[in-house]
């Protein structure tokens, strides 16, 4: 079986989930370890169908603890290497991605999160944001963490998570959930055109003709693991810097802004358009990056409308981020959807009545 390829032109219909795998192979990912989990599984399915062809390895693992510590590894050797899951199997990975982070290894992670906590159901939901942006694991570290709200983007947002993690030596991760993961709709297979060729020294290719190196998070000496530490802090610092990434969509004279994510930002196109047409300036400012936060997008919008009006399918998570970026909080309105998905209507009574309009 060979892998179809791309086209720079042509529109494929297919999943977000399998447009995944399709960013990931043209960015030269070749190594892929998974545990099966809905509604994640047309990945794990895919790589296996494709992989082998092209001369790569997929293999299933035994379970998600044993999946991140098989990433580990390859990262170790240099490797591009991808997995993905959903919340309970990412909740499993947490000490291994802790560990990565500290021993400063890339890799992409894949969560197609569902309802939770528990093993909650194979419902969309945006419960994970607090897991995927805090570092869910132990220790002072973050992921890069990027939100796809279409196929197009799940196929670009993969091959830029890959060159985000060799950039940083970190773990990338891409955050769906069920909608934008199972949905089918066009995009175009754009080439992979990598920002810049990372060299990496550091790999463990073998020590002949060079001296002993080690990738490791364990620091005894001295005071090794507060300069470690410290170390990571700066280079979290820089990624905060330079690679924040947000849309800004309908904004011009925008009275009420909404602020979202995913497929909650997604359904929400759909109200602002509907609210401009009755006469309500509605716009949004989708953050595309999670971590880093457009901390600095969310400040100046909030001075320059009325209302900032954060939807998520989750109680309320991302909402603490916003909270943190303005002084402005008698201007901050949530719409929390757990589980559920937030229709169009919904969010646009919800605007008509921060409008001061009746429905």
């Amino acid at each position: 079986m060979t892998f179809p390829a791309p086209s720079p032109t042509k529109r494929i219909l297919t999943k977000g989930n399998e447009a995944i795998c399709l960013g990931a192979v043209a960015a030269g990912c070749r190594h892929y370890y998974g545990y099966p989990i809905t509604p994640q599984n047309d990945i794990p399915e895919y790589m296996a169908a494709h992989l082998p062809a092209l001369g790569g390895t997929f293999l299933q693992a035994e379970s998600e603890v044993a999946t991140i510590n098989m990433m580990l590894g390859t990262s170790a050797s240099g490797k591009r290497v991808m997995t993905s899951s959903s919340g309970p199997g990412i909740s499993l990975m947490q000490e291994g991605l802790s560990y990565m982070a500290g021993s400063e290894l890339p890799a992409v992670v894949v969560n197609i999160s569902r309802s939770g906590p528990g093993l909650g159901g194979i419902a969309p939901s945006q419960g994970d944001y607090f897991q995927a942006v805090k570092g869910g694991g132990h220790g002072g570290y973050r992921l890069i963490v990027l939100a796809p709200h279409s196929v197009q983007e799940m196929y670009a947002l993969t091959m830029l998570a890959f060159d985000l993690a060799d950039k940083y030596r970190t773990p990338a991760m891409i955050l769906g959930d069920a909608i934008v993961g199972q949905m089918k709709e066009p995009f175009v297979a754009s080439p992979y055109d990598p920002a810049s060729t990372v060299e990496k020294p550091w790999a463990l290719t073998g020590c002949a003709g060079r001296e002993r190196q080690n990738v490791k998070s364990l620091h005894l000496k001295d005071n090794a693991i507060e300069v470690h530490n410290w170390k990571l802090h700066e280079k979290y610092q820089r990624i905060r810097k330079n690679e924040v990434r947000a849309e800004s969509f309908m904004l011009d004279g925008a009275t009420i802004a909404i602020v979202a994510f995913g497929t909650a930002a997604r359904v929400s196109k759909t109200a602002i358009q509907w609210a401009r047409k009755e006469g309500i300036s509605a716009g949004m400012l989708r953050p595309i990056t999670l971590f880093p936060f457009p901390e600095r997008e969310v400040f100046e919008l909030s001075g320059s409308v009325d209302i900032l009006l954060v939807i998520e399918m989750n109680t309320g998570q991302m909402v603490e981020d916003v909270r943190q970026c303005t002084p402005h909080h008698d201007r901050i309105a949530f719409l929390g959807k757990p589980c559920v998905i937030p229709t169009p209507e919904e969010i646009l009574e919800r605007i008509r009545l921060l409008a001061g309009r009746k429905g």
